[in-house]
């Protein structure tokens, strides 16, 4: 009893009960925030008037028998007033509940209350009866540094109690519904809510949902038509409602045939998505709950298409989690659409696309091996179009849209040599489709972007010259498209990235003056785009990396002023998207680049003390980055290179050694290395002394075509 006599009274009360059956008078406890109530009320209401299709109730499931109902739903904060504790009735109340709902936002994890009510649940109840429903905030952003106040989940909530009915270090994985629009939606979510109380699949409430409407409709219908002897106006009800149903599924399909043909080829190219998501929201309303075996097979495809172009918006947008989200939805559909015809080469088409866009979603994270086995599936499915109709040009582009996906995989692994002859076949292959059909727009921008990925992989290999004039042949092919009054978008995009690409490569050729043109070029391109779609994560992104380029170009040539106003514009833009997802890999690279930058700018305005705080904080954060380390495996070497550069630049000569020694160490083995990884290392075997092997990697270096140092010793 020593154990128990320590705890509060609450929780005294709590444990004294669990010792003895209690009567079940609730269905479910709700607990939530005075600044939830709003949601509260909404959910309390729908959850009591929610009434079990009757094929269910009785059935047998894990949580028992199914019920008619799932009232009565308690509610501490309409049914008690405020207390200085825990009171017998809200503990009572715990012990008589099934179910715990805990509507879960940032003022939810703040409250005690609901901690306190959490703890004695958990310590009455099996864990697994909590429910959690997200209303607002992310859940587990307490663990993501400068995001902590998103946290959503409850202490009690993310952590296993143990037998003793005490909290644990062993972290839980909640059962949640996401009630946000850009989430489940409430309706799914409360059905989400539903099935978990009831022990049932989410499938069968949606589906007897839809079930039910039907009847309900069809019952309607039936009464019309017999009351037709009585009355004409139950036959008008039915007429109604069998007309509100059709003209319902017209305007679906029609919203989506619009928004995926006129509207999608006008806005598209103005970077203004954004219309097309709110069209695709109201028109994805009427496939929600209907299931994807009662479609037909156009609709299945529509909704396909339609999940897949708002799976592209939220990406745009930044929010990976809801764009995954929206193209497994869509690859449900495809795969439903291949079963159905497995030799039909427009469903492999279909499919291909979404098996594409999940695996494009995993490589942007870093994940290499979800890619890989994805783009992979990609190619097997464009092999099995090809075969059906060799000559087809759409199954022709669809083998090349495969050979740039594992291109790219092969790339991040460090297979330059193999990506670039990837690449150059692919170059070669769609030439000669070009030449046949000049304006067809699909063909150039495919070989655009395979110009560009041939030579990042040139580059890589270290043939700096044949990489110049790819990307030079890149510009060429834009010029008239770009002389336009109203350019296109993508195409603008592709001009920056390739003009960003040069300016490095003629930085490092010796020719200081095209460099810093072509990083302003890039670095205008990037303002304009952003100021013409501020939502849009991916210009964003780009415009922050042309950025952060063009200062640290600019330092480079002594104008550190400039440097450093361009540099806190990067910055910003780069901490900006961090906020929004710091899962994407390409975000956080930014996030390294702009603290080299300010190690840079500090040094060179005489701090040196700040300017080596600032590259250890890049330190420390490469080393604690487990996936940044997973895709960059030089990241930790690069970030010792940088301390003991400005260590040498200080006049610390020991320090600097040892930390070149442990960049060294560090150094990757077996990888293959780009030529700016080569000079890095080179240039660290010459700070300690090995300048033999340092002097023959700058040599190999000058007979590939460079002719600059990116040592930070002359300057960060």
């Amino acid at each position: 009893m020593a154990d128990l006599a320590q705890l509060p009274r609450s929780v005294r009360g709590a444990v004294l009960r669990a010792r003895r059956p209690s009567p079940q008078r609730y269905m479910a406890f709700l607990s939530y925030s005075h600044q939830d109530s709003a949601i509260a009320d909404w959910l309390h209401e729908t959850l009591e008037e929610f009434r079990v299709p009757p094929q269910l109730v009785g059935r047998l499931t894990d949580q028992g028998p199914v019920p008619k109902k799932l009232s009565p739903i308690f509610r501490d904060r309409q049914e008690l007033a405020a207390a200085a504790d825990l009171s017998d009735e809200i503990e009572d109340a715990i012990a008589c509940s099934r179910f715990m709902i805990v509507l879960c936002s940032p003022a939810a994890a703040k409250s005690r209350w609901i901690e306190e009510e959490i703890g004695c649940f958990k310590r009455v109840h099996r864990e697994d009866r909590i429910l959690a429903a997200i209303v607002d905030g992310e859940p587990f952003a307490s663990e993501i540094p400068g995001r902590e106040h998103e946290e959503c989940f409850p202490e009690a909530l993310r952590f296993h109690f143990d037998s003793r009915g005490r909290p644990t270090k062993q972290q839980a994985e909640p059962i949640a519904a996401d009630l946000r629009e850009h989430g489940d939606g409430r309706k799914m979510g409360m059905l989400k809510l539903a099935a978990g109380m009831l022990g049932v699949g989410l499938d069968d409430l949606a589906q007897r949902e839809a079930q039910r409407r039907h009847r309900r409709l069809y019952a309607v219908t039936a009464a019309s038509v017999a009351g037709m002897l009585f009355t004409s106006g139950l036959a008008y009800t039915a007429i109604d409602a069998r007309d509100e149903a059709r003209d319902q599924r017209r305007e679906a399909e029609g919203l989506i045939e619009f928004m995926l043909g006129d509207l999608r080829q006008k806005l598209q190219p103005v970077g203004r998505l954004d219309v097309l998501d709110a069209v695709g929201v109201r028109a994805l309303e009427y496939y929600e709950h209907q299931d994807k075996q009662s479609l037909t097979d156009d609709a299945l495809a529509q909704r396909s298409k339609a999940l897949t172009l708002m799976g592209e918006i939220s990406a745009s947008r930044g929010n990976l989690d809801g764009a995954l989200r929206r193209y497994r939805e869509a690859l449900a559909s495809t795969a439903e659409s291949l079963r159905r015809a497995p030799d039909n080469p427009q469903r492999m088409f279909d499919h291909a696309q979404s098996v594409y866009f999940v695996g494009e979603t995993a490589r942007l994270r870093g994940d290499l091996k979800e890619a890989g086995a994805r783009f992979r599936e990609y190619r097997e499915l464009a092999d099995r179009m090809i075969a059906t109709d060799p000559e087809n040009p759409k199954w022709q582009l669809e083998g090349a849209y495969s050979s740039t996906n594992l291109g790219r995989v092969e790339f991040a692994q460090g297979r330059y040599a193999e990506s670039a002859a990837t690449f150059q076949r692919l170059v070669n292959a769609i030439d000669p489709l070009l030449a046949a059909q000049p304006a067809n727009a699909d063909y150039l921008n495919l070989l655009i972007e395979a110009l560009g990925d041939y030579a990042g992989s040139l580059e890589a290999a270290g043939r700096l010259g044949d990489a110049i004039r790819q990307r030079e042949r890149q510009l060429n092919l834009l010029a008239p498209y770009l002389a336009q009054d109203r350019p296109d978008a993508e195409l603008r995009q592709k001009a920056m990235i390739v003009h960003m690409a040069l300016s490095w490569m003629s930085y490092l050729k010796g020719e200081t003056r095209p460099a810093l043109d072509h990083a302003a070029t890039a670095a205008d391109i990037g303002r304009r785009l952003v100021e013409l779609e501020p939502t849009n994560a991916d210009w964003l992104g780009r415009s922050a990396s042309t950025q952060l380029n063009q200062a640290q170009l600019l330092l480079l040539a002594n104008r550190t002023a400039e440097a450093g106003a361009v540099a806190t514009q990067g910055c910003d833009k780069s901490t900006a998207l961090i906020a929004r997802d710091p899962t994407v890999v390409a975000w956080r690279d930014l996030g390294r680049f702009c603290l080299r930058m300010r190690a840079g700018l500090a040094l060179a305005a005489g701090s040196g003390g700040e300017s080596l705080f600032i590259a250890r904080q890049l330190l420390d954060a490469a080393r604690a980055d487990k996936v940044v380390l997973a895709k960059d495996r030089f990241a930790l070497s690069q970030a010792q290179k940088l301390v003991g550069d400005i260590l040498w630049r200080t006049g610390d000569r020991a320090g600097a050694r040892a930390a070149w020694q442990a960049g060294l160490a560090a150094w990757p083995k077996g990888i293959a290395e780009t030529p700016r990884q080569m000079a890095e290392r080179g240039e660290m075997l010459r700070g300690i002394g090995e300048r033999a092997e340092g002097m023959r990697i700058a040599s190999q270096l000058g007979a590939m075509g460079y002719r600059q140092s990116l040592s930070n010793r002359a300057r960060v």
